[in-house]
């Protein structure tokens, strides 16, 4: 049995799946996986959707059954938050002063909300959404009913906003910018995310943001930066959220938007790791860093992180992919597009089933698939190729997508 000691911090999904992965490599040493919140790793899509609505039990969230940690000789210890971690010592500290050795160390931190810094934002009655905590406590406000300010329509707002008009409450979306999401996907899929929302009788205020919270000692309205008083018996903010760095700034880790690792989830100290929302990883196909806040990555990059602590050869290149379902509308996106230069349409959106790819120089960097499904796997290697694709082509419903694909992915191996 081997006498090294692996440490993860952070009892997230990343977290989880990396020490699963330890286990299924065969890695027999004492592996620690450390939680801030009380609850064993659990996943957060469910937290916007189907548990939020009471659809789905507690358990489903879940990563693992209770007894999986133990069973696999896994030390979970949960409530236990880290304050210093020292890469030269090999050690980490944790608030009840304790202090642990270990020969690998792996970071699954993940992200904060960011907080909204207007007047009134600390009156009762004002949520963020995150924990599971935050969850169950947002479950019982849909049970009561009433009437939600939702404050920002990411992904986060936008979904939580379906799942309460799902409940039957009364909603009002508010956001600074003209559209949904507009900075990821543009106009033209920005457009079709607010006309769903709107069919499905949310109000929006969309292009307006938030002045101020008005209440008291309870939040009872949300004053608009145009003057508008929106009614409420509570507000959920989600205005995205920022990378958990805090231990690896304090480490002397290299920081910029997140955790700075090779393509081997390596930081800036050969015995660190980093993994999920946290980690700002160089990309070998896009030849730049990116950071990911989406299921996908947690569930794959621990994983990769776990294999690269033992010495494997690891070069996470997977495509960037998340999805969202919010009423009747399911969606996948695959791809890394910050910049674009055409938007193409395949199908027709006033008719909910479409497909729109990003193009940068000719080249698909991201594509989509609303309520279009089994085509996944053809937009990843539309965008894994980096070859350029005829934008008609593309748009074409009666062209195969396989087709084209197959094309490029030849034409990339010539």
């Amino acid at each position: 049995m081997s006498d090294r000691t692996f440490i993860i911090v952070g009892a997230s999904l990343a977290g989880a799946k990396a020490a699963e992965e330890l286990r299924q490599q065969g890695f027999d040493g004492r592996v620690v996986l450390l939680g801030a919140e009380p609850e064993r790793p659990y996943e957060r899509p469910p937290l916007t959707k189907d548990y939020l609505r009471g659809e789905s039990p507690r358990a489903k969230a879940y990563v693992h059954d209770e007894g999986f940690y133990a069973d696999h000789e896994l030390e979970l210890v949960t409530g236990t938050a880290v304050t210093a971690v020292d890469p030269s010592a090999s050690t980490v500290t944790l608030a009840d002063g304790r202090t642990l050795a270990f020969d690998r160390l792996l970071l699954t931190t993940g992200a904060v909300p960011r907080p909204i810094s207007v007047p009134g934002a600390d009156l009762d009655g004002i949520h963020y959404l995150r924990t599971l905590a935050d969850c169950d406590a947002l479950r019982e406000r849909l049970d009561a009913g009433g009437r939600v300010a939702v404050v920002g329509a990411g992904w986060i707002g936008s979904e939580f906003a379906a799942s309460a008009r799902q409940r039957g409450l009364e909603v009002t979306l508010i956001d600074p910018l003209e559209l949904p999401n507009v900075r990821i996907f543009g106009p033209e899929v920005g457009a079709f995310y607010r006309d769903v929302h709107a069919q499905h009788g949310v109000r929006l205020r969309l292009g307006d943001g938030v002045a101020a919270f008005v209440g008291d000692g309870r939040v009872s309205a949300v004053r608009t930066a145009a003057g508008v008083e929106v009614e409420c018996d509570f507000a959920v903010v989600g205005i995205g959220v920022a990378p958990a760095c805090g231990l690896a700034e304090r480490a002397g880790l290299e920081v910029d938007d997140g955790i700075l690792t090779d393509e081997r989830l390596q930081t800036s100290a050969p015995n660190v790791f980093a993994a999920g929302d946290v980690a700002r990883a160089r990309h070998p196909l896009f030849g730049e860093r990116i950071r990911l806040e989406h299921w996908a990555n947690a569930l794959n990059q621990g994983p990769a992180a776990a294999r690269a602590m033992l010495g494997q050869p690891v070069s996470y290149d997977r495509i960037p992919y998340f999805y969202s379902d919010q009423y009747d509308v399911g969606m996948e996106y695959s791809g890394h597009a910050p910049e674009w230069d055409e938007v193409v349409l395949r199908g027709d959106p006033a008719a909910g089933e479409f497909m729109a790819f990003w193009l940068r120089g000719g080249l698909v960097v991201g594509g989509m698939n609303v309520n279009v499904w089994d085509v996944n796997e053809h937009v990843q290697a539309l965008v894994r190729a980096r070859r350029k694709v005829d934008p008609a082509a593309l748009a074409d419903v009666d062209t195969s997508l396989e087709s084209l694909a197959a094309a490029v992915t030849e034409a990339a191996a010539d």
